[in-house]
Formats: C-alpha cells, structure tokens, sequence
C-alpha cells in the first residue's frame, strides 16, 4: 500500500456522467426526476441524492463528518442545507469514489472548510491533468483502512471499470459496501464505460468480482437508492451477457453501429454509454 498527501490546486473538472447524457438528449433519468433530498439510512449514516448528480453518503460521529462523494458545484449550497439538518458538526473528510464532476464538484467548497479529500492516486491523476480543482490530499494505490466515529472503514481499488480510479468502500461490521458508479444502479441498469477515464468493459467484470468477494448485504450504489448484493450481481451477470453479445457480433463482422444499436435493445440504451464511442470496446473484446 502506498499514501500520499499532497496540496489541492487547479480548475474544476467538469463531470460527465451517464445521468447528464440522458437529461441532455431530453430523456427521463433512470435515477427518478426530483430534486435534492436526504434520507436516513442508519442511526449515523444517510443519504443526499438527486435525480441529476451522484450521491453523497453521510457518516456522522461525536466530533466529525465524513461525505463519500461531493456532487456538482452548483448542488453544494443545498447539500449543506440538507446536512445541517442532521449534523451541525464539521466536515473532517470527504471521500471521492471516481474523478467525474457529479461526485467531485463540490471539493473546493468543503477544502475550504477543512476537510481532507480522500480518493485512489489514479483519480487524482486524472483530475489534476483536467485540472481539477479540490484536489485530493490522501490517496492510495490499492487499499486503505481507516477508523472513522469507532467504525472500520476498507477503501479499495480493485481496478478498471467505469474508470480507471474507482474506489470501493467495506464497512465489514455492517456488512456495507459503497461501489461509486462500478455500480451506479439505475432503473433499468446505468453504465458509463469511460475510456477517456481509463475505464474498461472488458475489466469491469473481474473488477465486479472481487467486489463481491467481500462479506456485505446492503450496497450504496453510486447513483440511485440503497439496494442489495443480488442486484449488484445482476448488475455484474449484465456486463459479462454484454460481453459475450458483443464478441460474438464483432466475430462475425457485423458493424459498430450494428453492434451498438444491438446491445442497446438488448440491455437499454443508458446500460451501454461509450466514451468516446464503440471501437475501444471492440479493441478490448477481440
């Protein structure tokens, strides 16, 4: 394991995500269509959401916040109206799943407050060369453990998939985990293979996998509500169909755009959203 701490700096970085592609092409959000909210979770744990941007998970203790994820920019001056009515203690560490604007964008804000942002060291390499601003001051390579309000907390990178710096969260004693969008959940399934992010379809799956090797019931996806281990193993049984449907076109010489109006009438057009388009999939899946 290595950690670094370094100084925050530079512009922020302007998500896109797989929810901003559907309200752009006018489409309903997979994620519902209401504005910011939060829920309880637990007796110290809940939830800010919106139908627009990622979520942001909330664990409170005697003498300090925790966020997992930050939302936009623009969301930040509501997030903390929801937050402070549950906690008026400050904000010691925000936690970023993924460099994408919808979970990173609110940064800067808490930064000036105080807080440590935590992320893998390939998310804040990406967000340094988009010139991000709030940048991470901890980060990892490939697991981390730290103890927030008495409770274990296991960061992982487990590897490519939506990008190439996702981070996973284990809380092992209430057998949680938080996927950040390797599983962004949605209705039907959301993914955004992020190439120019160093995501990978052909990854995500082993990624997925060792995912669910850990011990946990209840998963908090990136996007969407609290659910459980068996939709994210339909979530996982989905890419590897995908996988296979695809290989097996691109065998016998069909067209990308054959290809990907094929998988997407097979699995829903939000379940398959390339970036920068098709041929790094066909590359990988040869």
């Amino acid at each position: 394991m290595s950690i670094r701490k370094t100084c925050a700096a530079a512009a922020l970085l302007a998500g896109l995500t797989a929810t901003g592609t559907a309200l752009a092409q006018g489409r309903p959000s997979p994620f519902g269509n209401f504005e910011l909210k939060i829920e309880q979770v637990a007796d110290d744990l809940y939830m800010i959401r919106s139908s627009a941007s990622g979520n942001i998970t909330v664990f409170t203790s005697d003498d300090g916040v925790l966020l997992v994820d930050s939302k936009f920019a623009n969301e930040n001056e509501r997030a903390m109206e929801l937050l402070r009515t549950v906690t008026d203690l400050p904000v010691k560490y925000v936690v970023n799943t993924h460099m994408h604007g919808d979970h990173t964008g609110g940064n800067i804000a808490f930064e000036a407050l105080g807080a440590d942002i935590v992320a893998t060291e390939n998310a804040r390499k990406r967000m340094a060369d988009a010139q991000a601003m709030g940048l991470p001051s901890i980060t990892f390579d490939d697991h981390l453990r730290i103890y927030f309000g008495g409770r274990a907390m296991d960061f992982y990178w487990f590897g490519r998939g939506h990008t190439d710096g996702d981070l996973v969260i284990h809380l092992p004693e209430e057998r949680l985990v938080l996927a950040g969008d390797l599983f962004a959940g949605g209705d039907p399934f959301v993914r955004l293979i992020d190439y120019n992010g160093g995501g990978s379809l052909a990854e995500w799956s082993g990624t997925l996998e060792k995912v669910l090797a850990l011990d946990f019931d209840r998963v908090i996806p990136g996007h969407s509500e609290l659910t459980d281990r068996a939709r994210m193993q339909a979530y996982l049984d989905q890419i590897v169909q995908m996988q296979d449907l695809i290989r097996e076109m691109h065998a016998a010489g069909r067209s990308p755009e054959d290809i990907q109006e094929a998988v997407n009438n097979e699995f829903g057009r939000m379940a398959f959203v390339v970036l920068p388009g098709i041929e790094p999939v066909l590359d990988e899946l040869e």
